[in-house]
């Protein structure tokens, strides 16, 4: 007898997948079981790092326009987190819970494929299905822009129908905002504490550049249409290496998001504008460069797979993701996205993560529906 949905999400959540770690074992999991379905397998491993790699699996006429499902195999750290049972060992709760690290944030996507899927007569479609799982999107949705890039260099499109399975609690989502990672790095020169004047302290360079930045937040949060303008984040900031030496180097990395539709570029001439304005200390200097971009996305109202998806949904407006997704990358490879799935955000990056039965069943009967409405 085949597993069931909440067996496969239970076998899906104990991969420790935190994007830090590799995601070798379940890559093989998902391709094994894809694979004896019928699907053809495709690895596309990151160039940097062999225990990286994104797994898409194919089955039916090729060039067909069917249907992609997608989700990414990695989840966020626990460490810290006040869970009380271990996160990488799925429980169930007398309410019908299925608490677990991923339960939610996607693998109970990914579950509900391989049960909706295998109720299939896979020899009989007409439009091909593609699967497309991928890594590190939880640290900027590095494995589907190493697969986009990959397919563009090669001409290769996907299905135009896409549909991401993140947790929107069954509400359709057809747009959201990028992000945009930038690290500054301001040095200075190092000297005894007693006597400052012949160093230059980068710290205090930072904290003049800090300054800056958060007026270039506040206008950002008022110039450009929408709930919060294009948010920008102070993140991370580091530097120095004791009380009694003047530092001579200081990071910041901060990160901002460009709303729907909008480039990047624009933004990044203007942050750089105001970081050249700032009037650092003598003896100190400051260098920016951008150390990731997730594209936003901005899909249009009324494509096909919304129309499949909307008898399923609980209700019946789009909406926006208030998070980044792989579909800003995948649109670039012909696909048109919408974010749809089970569970709930709210949940997801919490201790005691979940993803109620019900919901996850009802997927997987929806992943069903769908590709027998599209692929047959």
């Amino acid at each position: 007898m085949p597993p069931t949905c909440p067996q496969d999400l239970a076998t899906l959540i104990a991969f420790p997948t935190v994007s830090s770690r590799p995601v070798t074992a379940i890559a093989a999991f998902l391709a094994e079981r894809f694979e004896a379905m019928g699907f053809s397998i495709e690895r596309f491993d990151d160039p940097r790092d062999a225990t990286k790699t994104n797994v898409v699996c194919a089955v039916g006429p090729a060039d067909t326009d069917g249907l992609v499902l997608s989700g990414h195999m990695d989840v966020v750290p626990t460490e810290g987190q006040p869970w009380t049972s271990d996160p990488f060992v799925m429980r169930t709760l007398a309410n019908g819970r299925l608490v677990g690290r991923g339960t939610a944030d996607m693998k109970g996507f990914i579950a509900a494929c391989l049960s909706g899927i295998s109720r299939l007569d896979l020899r009989k479609l007409k439009r091909q299905i593609v699967l497309v799982w991928t890594h590190d999107e939880e640290v900027g949705c590095h494995g589907s822009a190493h697969l986009a890039q990959t397919l563009q260099l090669t001409g290769r499109k996907l299905p135009s129908a896409c549909w991401i399975g993140e947790p929107t609690e069954f509400q359709i989502l057809r747009q959201h905002a990028g992000h945009v990672g930038v690290e500054i790095a301001l040095t200075g020169a190092a000297a005894h504490s007693a006597y400052p004047d012949l160093g230059a302290n980068a710290i205090v360079a930072a904290g003049r550049a800090v300054n800056a930045l958060d007026e270039l937040a506040a206008h950002w949060r008022q110039s450009y249409d929408g709930p919060r303008g294009v948010p920008l984040n102070i993140g991370n900031i580091g530097g120095g290496a004791a009380i009694n030496i003047v530092p001579d180097r200081c990071i910041i990395q901060l990160g901002f998001r460009p709303l729907p539709g909008m480039g990047h570029e624009g933004l990044v001439s203007q942050l750089q504008r105001c970081l050249d304005d700032v009037r650092l200390p003598d003896g100190t200097a400051l260098k920016s460069h951008v150390l990731r971009v997730t594209p936003s996305l901005q899909t249009r109202e009324g494509t096909p797979l919304q129309t499949l998806l909307s008898p399923h949904a609980a209700v019946q407006e789009t909406g926006t993701a208030g998070y980044a997704t792989d579909g800003g990358n995948l649109a670039r490879v012909g696909c048109e996205p919408l974010i749809y799935g089970p569970g709930s955000i709210q949940v997801a990056h919490q201790a005691d993560e979940y993803i109620d039965t019900a919901a996850l069943l009802l997927a997987a009967d929806q992943v069903e529906a769908v590709i027998r409405s599209r692929c047959y």
